[in-house]
Protein backbone atom coordinates (compact mmCIF):
# COMPACT_ATOMS: atom_id res chain seq x y z
CA UNK A 1 0.00 0.00 0.00
CA UNK A 2 1.20 3.55 -0.91
CA UNK A 3 1.90 6.12 1.72
CA UNK A 4 -0.85 8.10 0.64
CA UNK A 5 -3.37 5.35 0.97
CA UNK A 6 -1.62 4.72 4.44
CA UNK A 7 -2.53 8.24 5.38
CA UNK A 8 -5.97 8.13 4.23
CA UNK A 9 -6.48 4.55 6.38
CA UNK A 10 -4.86 6.42 9.17
CA UNK A 11 -7.28 9.42 9.18
CA UNK A 12 -10.20 7.27 8.64
CA UNK A 13 -9.44 5.04 11.56
CA UNK A 14 -8.97 8.22 13.77
CA UNK A 15 -12.41 9.52 12.92
CA UNK A 16 -13.94 6.02 13.03
CA UNK A 17 -12.50 5.42 16.22
CA UNK A 18 -13.42 8.98 17.76
CA UNK A 19 -17.18 8.11 16.27
CA UNK A 20 -17.63 4.25 17.67
CA UNK A 21 -16.17 6.03 21.12
CA UNK A 22 -19.26 8.49 21.37
CA UNK A 23 -21.30 6.38 20.83
CA UNK A 24 -22.48 6.43 17.71
CA UNK A 25 -23.51 3.12 16.88
CA UNK A 26 -25.88 2.30 19.52
CA UNK A 27 -29.78 2.22 18.32
CA UNK A 28 -31.70 3.08 21.35
CA UNK A 29 -34.98 3.69 19.35
CA UNK A 30 -34.43 -0.55 19.26
CA UNK A 31 -34.55 -0.72 22.58
CA UNK A 32 -37.41 -1.51 24.66
CA UNK A 33 -38.73 0.82 27.57
CA UNK A 34 -37.08 4.45 27.49
CA UNK A 35 -37.38 5.06 23.71
CA UNK A 36 -36.48 8.87 24.39
CA UNK A 37 -33.48 8.60 26.40
CA UNK A 38 -30.23 8.09 24.68
CA UNK A 39 -27.28 6.41 26.42
CA UNK A 40 -24.45 5.56 24.93
CA UNK A 41 -21.89 2.58 25.37
CA UNK A 42 -20.19 4.48 28.28
CA UNK A 43 -23.43 6.07 29.37
CA UNK A 44 -22.68 9.40 28.08
CA UNK A 45 -25.23 11.75 25.84
CA UNK A 46 -24.75 11.18 21.83
CA UNK A 47 -22.39 13.35 20.32
CA UNK A 48 -23.57 17.19 18.83
CA UNK A 49 -24.27 17.22 15.70
CA UNK A 50 -21.67 19.89 15.36
CA UNK A 51 -18.81 17.57 16.87
CA UNK A 52 -19.77 14.70 14.46
CA UNK A 53 -19.26 17.52 11.52
CA UNK A 54 -16.03 18.96 12.64
CA UNK A 55 -14.89 15.07 12.83
CA UNK A 56 -15.88 14.42 9.27
CA UNK A 57 -14.43 17.94 8.16
CA UNK A 58 -11.28 17.35 9.73
CA UNK A 59 -10.92 13.86 8.44
CA UNK A 60 -11.70 15.40 4.90
CA UNK A 61 -9.33 18.16 5.09
CA UNK A 62 -6.68 15.91 6.75
CA UNK A 63 -6.88 13.55 2.92
CA UNK A 64 -6.51 17.16 1.36
CA UNK A 65 -3.33 17.98 2.90
CA UNK A 66 -2.08 14.49 2.97
CA UNK A 67 -2.87 14.43 -0.75
CA UNK A 68 -0.84 18.09 -1.36
CA UNK A 69 2.17 16.41 0.53
CA UNK A 70 2.13 13.59 -1.55
CA UNK A 71 2.41 15.67 -4.56
CA UNK A 72 4.86 17.75 -2.98
CA UNK A 73 7.55 15.17 -1.81
CA UNK A 74 6.82 13.25 -5.50
CA UNK A 75 7.37 16.61 -7.38
CA UNK A 76 10.55 17.38 -5.72
CA UNK A 77 12.73 14.65 -7.09
CA UNK A 78 12.61 16.48 -10.51
CA UNK A 79 15.45 18.02 -11.95
CA UNK A 80 13.74 21.59 -12.50
CA UNK A 81 12.74 21.40 -8.48
CA UNK A 82 14.43 24.56 -6.54
CA UNK A 83 12.84 25.59 -3.44
CA UNK A 84 12.93 28.99 -2.32
CA UNK A 85 14.95 30.29 0.73
CA UNK A 86 12.24 30.02 3.77
CA UNK A 87 11.58 33.78 5.01
CA UNK A 88 12.79 34.34 8.91
CA UNK A 89 9.49 34.96 9.67
CA UNK A 90 8.38 31.69 9.31
CA UNK A 91 10.01 30.92 12.56
CA UNK A 92 7.58 33.87 14.34
CA UNK A 93 4.20 32.41 12.43
CA UNK A 94 4.69 29.06 14.39
CA UNK A 95 5.28 30.63 17.39
CA UNK A 96 2.61 32.66 17.24
CA UNK A 97 0.14 29.70 16.26
CA UNK A 98 1.38 27.31 18.89
CA UNK A 99 0.77 30.59 21.27
CA UNK A 100 -3.19 30.82 19.62
CA UNK A 101 -3.43 27.39 19.91
CA UNK A 102 -2.28 26.94 23.63
CA UNK A 103 -4.55 30.31 24.90
CA UNK A 104 -7.44 27.89 22.82
CA UNK A 105 -6.79 25.39 25.15
CA UNK A 106 -6.41 27.59 28.43
CA UNK A 107 -10.21 28.92 27.18
CA UNK A 108 -11.24 25.71 27.35
CA UNK A 109 -9.66 24.30 30.29
CA UNK A 110 -11.49 27.72 31.51
CA UNK A 111 -14.67 26.75 30.28
CA UNK A 112 -14.62 23.38 31.89
CA UNK A 113 -14.13 25.07 35.33
CA UNK A 114 -16.71 27.80 34.57
CA UNK A 115 -14.63 30.67 35.00
CA UNK A 116 -15.94 32.98 32.27
CA UNK A 117 -12.80 35.73 32.72
CA UNK A 118 -10.05 33.01 31.79
CA UNK A 119 -12.46 31.80 28.71
CA UNK A 120 -12.79 35.36 27.46
CA UNK A 121 -9.11 36.07 27.78
CA UNK A 122 -7.75 32.92 26.19
CA UNK A 123 -10.01 33.09 23.44
CA UNK A 124 -9.04 36.91 22.71
CA UNK A 125 -5.56 36.03 22.57
CA UNK A 126 -5.76 33.13 20.44
CA UNK A 127 -7.42 35.25 18.02
CA UNK A 128 -5.05 38.40 18.05
CA UNK A 129 -2.34 35.39 17.50
CA UNK A 130 -4.17 34.00 14.97
CA UNK A 131 -5.14 36.95 13.55
CA UNK A 132 -0.89 37.85 13.64
CA UNK A 133 -0.05 34.72 12.02
CA UNK A 134 -2.07 35.64 8.83
CA UNK A 135 -0.54 39.16 8.85
CA UNK A 136 3.25 37.19 9.05
CA UNK A 137 1.88 34.40 6.32
CA UNK A 138 1.58 37.74 3.74
CA UNK A 139 4.49 39.44 4.68
CA UNK A 140 6.41 36.00 4.12
CA UNK A 141 4.57 35.93 0.40
CA UNK A 142 5.56 39.71 -0.19
CA UNK A 143 9.24 39.06 0.67
CA UNK A 144 9.47 36.05 -1.59
CA UNK A 145 7.58 38.00 -4.31
CA UNK A 146 9.98 40.73 -3.71
CA UNK A 147 12.87 38.91 -4.21
CA UNK A 148 11.70 37.53 -7.51
CA UNK A 149 9.97 33.90 -6.49
CA UNK A 150 6.98 33.86 -8.06
CA UNK A 151 4.86 31.46 -8.48
CA UNK A 152 5.22 31.15 -12.60
CA UNK A 153 8.73 30.48 -12.16
CA UNK A 154 9.37 27.25 -10.97
CA UNK A 155 6.87 24.81 -9.38
CA UNK A 156 9.07 24.66 -6.18
CA UNK A 157 7.25 28.21 -5.68
CA UNK A 158 4.00 27.58 -6.39
CA UNK A 159 4.00 24.52 -4.08
CA UNK A 160 5.10 27.11 -1.37
CA UNK A 161 2.08 29.27 -1.92
CA UNK A 162 -0.29 26.53 -2.54
CA UNK A 163 0.54 24.83 0.45
CA UNK A 164 0.66 27.95 2.95
CA UNK A 165 -2.37 29.75 1.02
CA UNK A 166 -4.41 26.49 1.83
CA UNK A 167 -3.69 26.35 5.27
CA UNK A 168 -4.20 30.17 5.43
CA UNK A 169 -8.06 29.44 4.26
CA UNK A 170 -8.63 27.02 6.40
CA UNK A 171 -7.51 28.92 9.24
CA UNK A 172 -9.76 32.37 8.18
CA UNK A 173 -12.86 29.86 8.27
CA UNK A 174 -11.90 28.68 11.54
CA UNK A 175 -11.04 32.70 12.64
CA UNK A 176 -14.88 33.15 11.54
CA UNK A 177 -16.27 30.22 13.81
CA UNK A 178 -13.97 31.65 16.49
CA UNK A 179 -15.44 35.31 16.38
CA UNK A 180 -19.21 33.59 16.40
CA UNK A 181 -17.72 31.92 19.88
CA UNK A 182 -16.24 35.23 21.08
CA UNK A 183 -19.28 37.37 20.76
CA UNK A 184 -21.37 34.67 22.31
CA UNK A 185 -19.45 34.71 25.00
CA UNK A 186 -19.07 38.13 25.21
CA UNK A 187 -22.81 38.83 25.36
CA UNK A 188 -23.59 35.45 27.68
CA UNK A 189 -23.72 35.79 31.78
CA UNK A 190 -22.71 32.65 32.63
CA UNK A 191 -21.04 30.10 30.79
CA UNK A 192 -23.55 26.89 29.05
CA UNK A 193 -22.93 23.39 27.86
CA UNK A 194 -23.55 24.83 24.10
CA UNK A 195 -20.79 27.61 24.94
CA UNK A 196 -18.50 24.76 25.91
CA UNK A 197 -19.00 22.95 23.19
CA UNK A 198 -17.80 26.11 20.37
CA UNK A 199 -14.90 26.77 22.76
CA UNK A 200 -13.89 22.77 22.65
CA UNK A 201 -14.88 22.70 18.59
CA UNK A 202 -12.18 25.56 18.02
CA UNK A 203 -9.57 24.20 20.14
CA UNK A 204 -9.76 21.08 18.72
CA UNK A 205 -9.52 22.42 14.99
CA UNK A 206 -6.89 24.79 16.12
CA UNK A 207 -4.75 21.82 17.41
CA UNK A 208 -5.36 20.26 14.20
CA UNK A 209 -3.62 23.35 12.47
CA UNK A 210 -1.27 23.66 14.57
CA UNK A 211 -0.34 19.91 14.01
CA UNK A 212 -0.77 20.61 9.68
CA UNK A 213 1.32 23.55 10.09
CA UNK A 214 4.50 21.98 11.80
CA UNK A 215 4.63 18.76 9.30
CA UNK A 216 4.28 21.70 6.14
CA UNK A 217 6.72 23.76 7.94
CA UNK A 218 8.73 21.19 8.77
CA UNK A 219 9.07 20.47 4.68
CA UNK A 220 9.04 23.81 3.38
CA UNK A 221 12.11 24.18 5.54
CA UNK A 222 13.48 21.31 4.33
CA UNK A 223 13.67 19.22 7.33
CA UNK A 224 11.12 16.63 5.78
CA UNK A 225 13.79 15.50 3.17
CA UNK A 226 14.34 11.86 4.23
CA UNK A 227 10.45 11.48 4.27
CA UNK A 228 9.92 12.75 1.03
CA UNK A 229 12.53 10.22 0.02
CA UNK A 230 10.62 7.38 1.82
CA UNK A 231 7.70 8.54 0.36
CA UNK A 232 8.88 9.12 -3.41
CA UNK A 233 10.00 5.36 -3.13
CA UNK A 234 6.71 4.10 -1.57
CA UNK A 235 4.62 5.84 -4.54
CA UNK A 236 7.19 4.80 -7.39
Amino acid sequence: MSVMGLFFVFIASIALIWLVRQGVTQSPWLEEGEVAQYRGARGVAPPPAAKVGLAVFLAVAGCLFSLLMAAFFMRSDAPDWRMPPPPAILWLNTALLAASSLALQMALNGARRADMARVRSGLTIAAVAAGLFLIGQLWAWRELLAEGFFAASNVANAFFFLLTGAHALHLIGGLVALARTIDKVRIAPRLTEALTTSVELCAIYWHFLLFVWLLLFAALIGWADGLGAICRRALS
